[in-house]
């Protein structure tokens, strides 16, 4: 082929390139579009047998080459001692939930230790108020001195049927205590209003009479059980019930009790009384008590809805009380047995609480509040234990004796 002179130039070779309509008719024509097509067929069943053939050789055969049956015993122990059958486990990705409107709580790490502080175990300290404004300046002076620190303690009030300014003077102390600018205030501080419409005069005889003690014992209980569950959270380990009228207490009752790693630990609960300069120490609290085969076969013959309340005549249990017990000049950890309680200060684990044992506004087992609850601890398979030398001191309320 004779190239132009002077070389190759555009418009030249433009010149010998078939028209756009000679190129048109070629590929439109049949022959054509079936020799395309066929091609195409073609390349795609060799990738295809080629993609078969690669991966068929990533498969491997995982068991003899003869079938076990075939194989001698020592021919079987020999390939399974060199060959395993690999094993690919699923490992499906967490479930994340984003909801806000779903809550998760896990109770595992809530624990009650001897090493309470250590471990930073929260406590819940729990008091009923019933016409208490007489009581809550020197019960906030013996809070402030509690040992255990503030910030792992919540505290929580109910407040029932109060005729006087309880509710008034229980929030200005409150007010006072946590804006101190120290370690006395607590983590935080819950009032919980709930009236029952029981009103029993707060006359010493009246109210300590025999009569009234069914009805004002199912009443306490049911304020104790109100206060609890309005309060308690995930995150408590321990329950402390404390009165009101509690005119002195060791600042470390806390770890004290906690140190003994009890289920339900109460004090014993004596009183001052001041006769002519002459300092009386009374014994307080008979709702701590050791039961006693006469208690027994008492309560073998009474209905069941009857309340039983220690030191009336009408009702003689022959119980052993932790209150005659003990001198707080002794060793203050000697503990004993009991099988009734009384609610001045009481130490809980949380989770006896949270297992369902709570103080029956009810007879159970002829016992109502806090006895009926030690009743039903036990019951239960909990330890209730009293600590004979440890004393708290009450407010003396002139009580008459009954059976004592």
């Amino acid at each position: 082929m004779l190239l132009p002179k002077g070389g190759l130039n555009w418009k030249a070779a433009r010149a010998q390139l078939p028209t756009t309509r000679v190129v048109w008719n070629l590929v439109t024509r049949t022959r054509f579009l079936l020799l395309v097509a066929a091609t195409g067929i073609i390349l795609l069943l060799w990738r295809g047998i080629s993609s078969s053939a690669s991966e068929m050789q990533s498969f491997y055969c995982w068991g003899p080459s003869k079938p076990p049956i075939d194989m001698s015993q020592n021919e079987y122990a020999r390939w399974n001692a060199h060959m395993q059958t690999p094993v690919i486990f699923n490992q499906h990705a967490p479930l994340k939930i984003e909801s806000t409107t779903i809550q998760n709580i896990d109770l595992n790490p809530i624990k009650s230790t001897r090493n309470a502080v250590a471990n930073e175990e929260r406590v819940l300290l729990l008091t009923p108020l019933k016409d208490a404004a007489p009581h809550l300046s020197k019960y906030f002076e013996l809070l402030a001195e509690i040992s255990y620190p503030h910030h792992l303690i919540d505290l929580a009030f109910l407040v029932s049927d109060s005729t006087d300014d309880t509710l008034a003077l229980l929030a200005s102390e409150l007010d006072r205590i946590q804006k101190r600018p120290d370690k006395i205030p607590f983590r935080s501080a819950t009032v919980v209003q709930k009236d029952f419409n029981f009103h029993l005069s707060q006359d010493v005889k009246e109210r300590h009479s025999f009569e009234a003690q069914g009805p004002r014992r199912k009443a306490m209980g049911k304020a104790r059980n109100y206060l609890l569950y309005a309060a308690m959270k995930p995150e408590h380990s321990w329950v402390y019930w404390r009165d009101v009228d509690i005119v002195d207490s060791p600042s470390t009752i806390l770890e004290d009790f906690i140190a003994h790693d009890k289920d339900i630990l109460v004090p014993n609960v004596w009183f001052h009384r001041y006769e002519k300069g002459v300092d009386i120490e009374g014994r307080f609290d008979y709702n701590s008590w050791v039961e006693s085969d006469k208690g027994r076969r008492l309560t073998s013959t009474l209905d069941k809805d009857v309340v039983l309340a220690e030191g009336y005549k009408q009702y003689d249990t022959g119980r052993t009380y932790m209150a005659l017990m003990g001198d707080w000049r002794e060793n203050k950890d000697e503990e004993i047995e009991l099988d009734g309680i009384g609610g001045v200060s009481i130490l809980v684990k949380a989770d006896v609480h949270r297992s369902g044992i709570n103080f029956p506004s009810y007879s159970f087992e002829n016992q109502a509040e806090t006895e009926g609850f030690a009743k039903m601890a036990k019951r239960a398979g909990y330890q209730v234990f009293g600590l004979l030398n440890y004393v708290v001191w009450h407010i003396d309320t002139a009580e008459k004796g009954g059976n004592l």
